[in-house]
This record gives C-alpha cells, structure tokens and sequence, in this order.
C-alpha cells in the first residue's frame, strides 16, 4: 500500500458511517456474543491461535457477523479475502482461488475468503468452492441471515462449524450506545454532546438486539441536533423517538405495564373481542415485546379459555408459535395477528382448567387410590396370576366403541371432574356422549 492507497483508506474510515467506524480490531473490543466468543469458548480460542478452521456465521442483522470477520482479518496472519455474494459471481471467486493457490506454493500462507450473504450464491457457486475448502487452499468464512442449514449446501456445511449469533443484549447496546457518543477516536466525542440515560434506554430497546440500527440512530441524532445554550448537544428521549421514527409509549418489559398489557390481552380474547386483542397486540409490538413471549400466551389462552370448544384453536395457536420463531419480525406481526383472532373469535370453555384443577384438589385432599386390578399393567410375565388385567373389556370390541366400565378407583367412582361448557364442539361432544351411553344400555 503507497501514500496514497493509505490516504484512501484513512479517509474511507473518517467517513464512513459510525456503525462502521465503531467496529472493534480486536476480539477483546467485541461487545455480546460471550456463548461463543468468551475466553474459554472454541472460537476465542481458535481467532487467538489462529488456528481458524471454515465456519459459518448465521444471525439476525447487526448481532456481528461481519464485526467477527473483521476481527479474524485483523488478528490472522494468512491472507484475509472479503466478496459479498449479491455482487460476487464466479469468476471473482476463480480469482481468489488461484490467488491462494500461487501464495500457498510460493509462501506457504493460507488465506481466509469471508464470503457475506452467503446464502445468495446459487448451488453451482456454492460447489465451486468444495473441493478448495476441502483441501485446504481456503478457510470459508460465511455470513448469513438465513437458516444454513436450509440455504447453504450440506456439503459446505459438513466442512464448517456453524456459529450462531444471538440477538445483543439490551445492556450491550448500551455500552455500545454511550461509547459511540463519547468516544472520540472511533466515536461521536468530538462534536460535545451528551446522551440522556432514557433515551440511551429507549434506543437499546427499539434496536431489538441490532447494534447498528441503534448507532445508526444516534449518529443521526448527533448529526442533525442544534447544540444547546450551554454548547453541548442534547440527546435526549424526544431526539431519540424522532431518530428511530418510534414515538415513546409507556412500556416497561419488566414493569406493571408489561403485566398490564398482557394480561389486557389475554382477558380480551378470552372475552371474545378480537379489536381489543389486536390493539393490544399492536401495542405490545410497537414496543419491542419479544413475539415468541405473545405467541407462547396465546397458545395457553386457546386451552385454558378455548379448549374443546373449538379443539383446532390450539393447533392454530402451537402453528404459530412455530411460525413465529421461524420466520422473527416484522412478518411474525401478521401470523400473532391470525392466531389471536382466531383464539378470540372462537367458542370458549374453560371446562379443562376446572376439570383438571377439581380432580388435583381432590387428590391434594383424599390422597390417591389404587388403580382398579383389570386397569393395570398386564404387559409382562405373571401379570394374570397377579390379577392383573382380567376382565378388562376393550373397548373397540363393542357397538360404537364404547362400553360401560368403571375406571375411577372405587372411593372415586361416581365423582365428575369434567363439566363440558355445551358451547361450540362441546356441545358435540355432549351429544356423542349421551349417545353411546344410551346406546349400551339397549
């Protein structure tokens, strides 16, 4: 690199955006990540012998993918490659393959290809680079928002160690938050202002684990407020709600109104008023409330205030879920939407919560009581000749598959636990009961 090369880069980095700037050099610098970067884990290990081995960063946006990248580049003493796959095609890739190939030979120097977004290589890319991972001429760095397992070959992920990146820590956003104000080499500290602590909390929330989008914010916010009377310029929670283009509503993830909204939610579907439901769950979106947290509420409300009134409303619910964790915000919005209409529009019955409810206070109070002997266990040699399971009838030997048969223990028999609601299928079930209840009495 000449005078002017330098130059060049010292320039691209004064003028780079802060996210950019505020990247760390070092492993020690990185903020978050300890499940796989703390002191005693494989890959601070690994980075620090340099002794890294192809791997496969996947994660959110701004939980530091390309920050570990960047790290490894600057701490290895091979020679460190960067091609983005939405603009990279194969002859890029050819190029640095013969590269390493020539540096290999000729110095003995391996060389690190950091490949990010790798998910965007089509499959015949991803081939490509098999058999130079294979034997060693690179070490494969990827770096991608998608699940690897479903968008990288499984051949290039066989060759790799899959490292997945964790959403940051409100309290690592702030660190990073503050720092980026007041630090004056990589920072904001030069232009004298100063952050107030709420809105360094309100900003961490609303980043919603992405360090960028939070930096982001506040070189905005340093860039386009007027200093104050006293020459500082103030970011304050207004300045901070107008950077990140959300207004600061009351919503304390560990406070009364977290508890508050919830359970607002949960009683409007239980009473059966979707608008109130999905006010609530705007809400609760708006502010940040993690969606597997609504999504897991809304799967208990379709038992608990559902139930067998409508049996699919918890299969919607656990669907979900499901879908909820897969595919993350803000696309989740519309799928806790459906489930919590369905959940609210639905019949209800609470006839399992007291079912199972009655039948544990009956056993806190009267104890258990011994399994009727034709009821038990008669799967094993000796059984008959302890009693056990002789005149049990079975069931699907009889009209309707039902016969009449005691199953409670004797001291319980008679006693009912399950009062069905007659609301929705309940009230089928209600029907199909007395049916062949009657029917085996004919």
């Amino acid at each position: 690199m000449d005078l002017f090369d330098y130059m060049r880069e010292d320039n691209i980095q004064k003028e780079s955006p802060l996210a950019s700037r505020m990247r760390p050099t070092t492993l020690d610098e990185v903020v978050g990540q300890k499940h796989i970067i703390g002191r005693d884990k494989l890959l601070y290990r690994a980075i620090k012998a340099d002794k890294l081995s192809s791997v496969i960063f996947y994660g959110p946006p701004g939980t530091g993918k390309t920050t570990l990248a960047k790290v490894i580049a600057n701490t290895t003493s091979a020679e460190f490659c960067q091609i983005n796959a939405t603009v990279a095609g194969k002859k890029d890739m050819e190029e640095v393959v013969e590269h390493a190939k020539e540096r290999m030979a000729a110095q003995g120097r391996k060389t690190i290809l950091f490949v990010d977004e790798i998910h965007r290589f089509n499959k015949g890319q991803q081939d490509y680079l098999l058999p130079f991972v294979e034997d060693g001429t690179i070490v494969l760095i990827g770096a991608t928002t998608e699940n690897p397992y479903f968008e990288v070959n499984s051949a290039l992920i066989s060759r790799s160690v899959v490292f997945e990146l964790k959403p940051l820590e409100q309290a690592d956003i702030e660190t990073l938050i503050r720092k980026a104000v007041y630090d004056t080499e990589k920072g904001m500290g030069s232009y004298d202002a100063v952050i107030d602590d709420d809105a360094v909390k309100f900003l961490a929330d609303m980043a919603n684990g992405d360090a960028r989008q939070a930096l982001n914010a506040v070189e905005l916010g340093v860039m386009s407020t007027p200093a104050g009377p006293d020459g500082h310029i103030h970011i304050t929670l207004d300045v901070a709600s107008e950077c990140i283009q959300k207004k600061v509503i009351k919503y304390d993830k560990k406070g009364d109104n977290h508890y508050d909204t919830i359970s607002a939610f949960i009683k409007s579907m239980r009473g059966s008023d979707p608008d109130a439901a999905l006010y609530y769950l705007g809400r609760m979106i708006y502010a940040g409330e993690d969606p597997k947290f609504i999504a897991r509420r809304i799967v208990i409300c379709a038992s608990e205030d559902v139930g067998n009134a409508d049996p699919q409303a918890l299969e919607v619910a656990v669907s979900a879920f499901l879908a909820v964790e897969r595919i993350g915000m803000p696309e989740s919005r519309i799928i806790l939407a459906h489930a919590c209409t369905y959940v609210a529009t639905a019949p209800k019955s609470n006839a399992a919560v007291v079912g199972i409810d009655e039948a544990m206070g009956y056993i806190r109070e009267h104890g258990t009581h011994s399994v009727p002997p034709y009821l038990k266990d008669s799967h094993y040699p000796g059984a008959a000749r302890l009693g056990r399971g002789l005149d049990y009838k079975y069931a699907h030997d009889y009209p309707n598959n039902y016969v009449a048969q005691q199953y409670l223990p004797d001291e319980v028999a008679g006693t009912v636990f399950y009062h069905s609601s007659g609301n929705g299928y309940e009230k089928k079930i209600d029907e199909h009961m007395e049916r062949i209840r009657r029917e085996s009495r004919i």
